[in-house]
């Protein structure tokens, strides 16, 4: 069987219309909410009646704060739910990988850690090894030259004494000897 391949006037109509019935969908799920959201604020909070006195205002508020301490307990309940499902979510995913045997491998730290700790770490706590590794190491003696310091005089002395011919030939001379 040989499949035509659909033009492009027509795949940019079949485009247009799921777009069209798309936005139909999105406008009527918003409407739904709206009207649910309308609904349940009419049967949790009716409309208040604050035409009586002080003692019918403190009464609904006793009210309104046992309404909101339920709902803070709802919440909370909720929350916790929520969490404890995401921790279970996140064991099941790791059991998952070591079912699969992949194992995403952490990302490795910088430790500071001597020789010997080394050793003893990879050895137990039964070998008692030290491995002194400057030991080994070459002696190097720094010696320092001490070259003698040139009598600093007058500088236009020196300046007229390499100046012209003679002061060349001077320093040519002072560099061969």
């Amino acid at each position: 069987m040989s499949e035509k391949k659909m033009s492009s006037s027509r795949k940019h109509n079949l485009k247009s219309l799921m777009l069209s019935v798309a936005k139909g969908l999105l406008e009527q799920e918003a409407k739904d909410r709206e009207e649910e959201r309308n609904r349940y604020m009419a049967e949790s909070c009716p409309p208040l009646s604050l035409s009586g006195g002080l003692q019918e205002l403190q009464e609904l508020c006793k009210q309104l704060h046992q309404k909101i301490d339920k709902i803070d307990e709802e919440r909370y309940d909720l929350e916790s739910k929520v969490n404890k499902n995401a921790n279970e979510i996140e064991d099941m995913k790791f059991k998952v990988i070591d079912l699969k045997g992949k194992f995403k491998k952490p990302a490795l730290r910088k430790v500071r850690m001597s020789a010997d700790a080394m050793l003893q770490a990879l050895l137990g706590s039964k070998h008692k090894v030290s491995l002194d590794l400057r030991a080994n190491l070459k002696q190097v003696k720094k010696e320092v030259k001490e070259e003698p310091l040139e009598a600093v005089g007058d500088w236009r002395k020196n300046i007229e004494d390499k100046a012209g011919m003679d002061g060349r030939k001077k320093m040519f001379e002072t560099a061969e000897a």
